[in-house]
């Protein structure tokens, strides 16, 4: 089930990706509407990681294409940003959390220009953005995941973009947190903004997403949440993967989906 969308921000089609020959992601095609706040769903290992990573452009594809405001990526990066798994970082580099957020804005500015003073104070109301304004000269390194993930979104905010993918933004953070940013990306997206999120935990697909992406290797499902979380697409996706898969019909009707793959 595909929901088919006139004059998408994002599409991609029939993208196959492989690691040494074992295939990843299989014909996968599907687009997405301008403003909506989209979670990629899928148990461990269905390429949900390898899709954002693909679409910009830092996995290779073995055939298919992807086309951002209809046309390639390295005509529009300035209006993309990505924020990757926090585990993917060198949180060890002796830097601030200032300079982290503040390098958001380099793709702004001109070769060899250093930042203005707008540059800085639009850096620092993105710290305020997400609670880190008074962590500004602390070293990242001495940040709590949650702080750290707190101030990487603020980078992304910095890049001033249209559209952003996060991989996995909650992951190691607490509830307090996660609360923050999901108000975060509801904010941006009632701005206008598209963020596409890649998300494990089936309990806050309802609550937190307008927009949902099932795969498992090949596109399961792809459109709004309300009509494409179901008990069948989930079931296509997570097969016996899915923990209490017979009530999969109460999961969906309540707010408490006490439900992980396992």
């Amino acid at each position: 089930m595909v929901t088919q969308v006139e004059n998408p921000i994002l599409e991609v089609h029939d993208l196959t990706v492989s690691y040494q020959s074992k295939p990843v992601l299989w014909n996968v095609d599907f687009s997405l509407p301008s403003g909506s706040l989209t979670g990629i769903i899928g148990p461990n290992g269905a390429g949900k990681s390898t899709l954002i990573k693909s679409i910009m452009g830092l996995t290779e594809k073995n055939s298919g294409y992807i086309k951002l405001f209809d046309k390639p990526l390295s005509k529009v990066r300035k209006k993309v940003s990505y924020v990757p798994q926090r585990e993917s970082v060198d949180w060890n580099f002796p830097t601030s959390v200032f300079d982290i957020v503040l390098m958001g804005r380099y793709g702004h500015l001109g070769l060899f220009k250093r930042p203005k003073q707008a540059d800085k104070e639009f850096a620092l109301e993105c710290l305020r953005d997400v609670g880190m304004e008074e962590f500004k000269d602390r070293q990242i390194s001495q940040l709590s995941g949650g702080q750290q993930q707190r101030v990487f979104l603020a980078r992304a905010l910095a890049q001033n973009a249209d559209i952003y993918f996060m991989d996995e933004p909650f992951v190691g953070v607490d509830a307090a947190t996660e609360a923050a940013i999901i108000e975060l990306l509801k904010k941006m997206r009632n701005q206008g903004k598209t963020v596409i999120v890649v998300h494990h935990d089936l309990q806050s697909v309802k609550k937190y997403f307008d927009w949902v992406i099932l795969i498992n290797m090949r596109l399961i499902a792809s459109g709004p949440t309300e009509t494409t979380f179901t008990k069948d697409t989930l079931q296509e996706a997570y097969g016996g993967k899915l923990t209490l898969l017979s009530q999969i019909s109460d999961l969906l009707s309540k707010e408490d989906i006490p439900t992980r793959q396992g």
